[in-house]
This record gives structure tokens, C-alpha cells and sequence, in this order.
């Protein structure tokens, strides 16, 4: 993957530099191309040497389904013209990580046993920008296997007080 993250850098960087007006705008429609770029049949549909440049980029902006500005066109058309479509996603992570640092702020991760209201949310967001002395972006995701409370992920720091980390503590306490 470092090879992945090595191509990624030069273009999430240019595209930084020239999305700073806008950079929330720049990081939703990437965030969208990114997650059409992942899929494998895209990726081998691309690689198809009897497949136009066009026909890629038709085919990911219908998919994209979002309104593409001038700039991202032809940012999409820049990397797919380049063959760096499987590099669209790391290319979307290594934005966000620049807006992040720009912004000071982190990208989290809650995952839920169940589903949390927003004004729920919205406190569990305030502690846990205390907790972690950070401004956060928080997005939810449901995880049934944790059986209750929450596991946070904040880039590689984890904080986990789901139902499901208790029992396997209190497993490996009484097998000790």
C-alpha cells in the first residue's frame, strides 16, 4: 500500500493548494468519486485496454451521482487520463488528512450496537472532543457485534467501551 499512498500524495496535495477556497466543497465530491473508484469491476472495466478515457469518465460520473463542478471534472479526467483511477481513494483519504491538519481538527468514527439520535450525538461528540482535545468530525457506523455502548476510532487512537470490550476483559480476567 505505501506505493498506493506514494502516487496519491502529488495529486491530493495539487488538489489542496488549488481547492482552497473551497475545501469542504472539494472533500464532499471526492469523498464520492473515491467511493465509486473502490469498486473492483469499476477498476477492471478501466483497465480494459478497448475502453475509451471517456467511456470511464462517463461511467464514473453517472455513477458518482453528484452535480461534478468544472474543477472536479477535471480533476477525474486528469487521473483516469493518468491510469491513477485505483489510486482515487487514498487520493481522497491523504485530502481529508490535509483539511484535517489545516483545520486542526480529526476524523472519527462511532460504532454503534445500535442507532444514535442526533441529540445524543451531538453530546457524545462534545465529550468526546474533550476527551480527545480535539475538534472531531464525527460520522456513525451501526455494529451489531459490539452488543451495547460505543467503540471510537480518532485516527489510531481507540476508545472502546462496547459491551462486547467488558465481556472479553472480564474473560481474560477470570482466565488468568
Amino acid at each position: 500500500m505505501a506505493e498506493l499512498a506514494t502516487i496519491a500524495r502529488p495529486y491530493a496535495e495539487a488538489l489542496f493548494k488549488s481547492s482552497q477556497g473551497d475545501l469542504n466543497g472539494a472533500a464532499q465530491w471526492l469523498d464520492a468519486l473515491g467511493a465509486v473508484a473502490d469498486n473492483a469491476q469499476l477498476l477492471q472495466f478501466a483497465g480494459n485496454p478497448k475502453v475509451t478515457d471517456q467511456q470511464v469518465f462517463d461511467v464514473v460520473a453517472d455513477v458518482a451521482k453528484a452535480q461534478l463542478p468544472g474543477n472536479a471534472r477535471n480533476f477525474l479526467r486528469m487521473v483516469i487520463e493518468n491510469g491513477r483511477l485505483a489510486a482515487l481513494p487514498e487520493i481522497a483519504v491523504q485530502f481529508r488528512a490535509l483539511k484535517n491538519a489545516q483545520s486542526g481538527s480529526s476524523d472519527a468514527v462511532v460504532y454503534s450496537a445500535f442507532p444514535i439520535p442526533a441529540a445524543t450525538l451531538g453530546d457524545v461528540a462534545v465529550t468526546l472532543e474533550k476527551r480527545f482535545g480535539r475538534k472531531l468530525n464525527v460520522t456513525v457506523a451501526e455494529d451489531p457485534s459490539l452488543i451495547g455502548g460505543i467503540r471510537v476510532v480518532v485516527g489510531d487512537e481507540v476508545l472502546d467501551t462496547s459491551v462486547k470490550a467488558r465481556l472479553e476483559q472480564m474473560k481474560v480476567a477470570l482466565t488468568a
